[in-house]
């Protein structure tokens, strides 16, 4: 099982809003997960990122890989 840490979309149409999900890599992008630990709203002025860094170290640590652009937020927040 390969566990990923990757953006689930919420929102409505034009108006994106993510929430940071740990999940299985096979399980659709906005399908089941295993547990949420933040938010991601790209469409304020600065972009609204909150991540628990604790459970994301500890996810990180068991081996979930995050994508790309969890990544860059992650680098951001400065989680890694």
């Amino acid at each position: 099982m390969a566990v990923k840490i990757r953006l689930r979309r919420m929102g409505k149409k034009k108006a994106p809003f993510y929430r940071v999900v740990v999940a299985d890599s096979r399980y659709p992008r906005d399908g089941r997960f295993i547990e949420e630990i933040g938010t991601y709203d790209p469409m304020k002025a600065e972009d609204s990122v909150k991540i628990d860094a604790e459970a994301a170290k500890k996810w990180i640590g068991n081996g979930a890989q995050p994508t790309d652009t969890v990544k860059s937020l992650l680098k951001k927040q400065g989680i890694i």
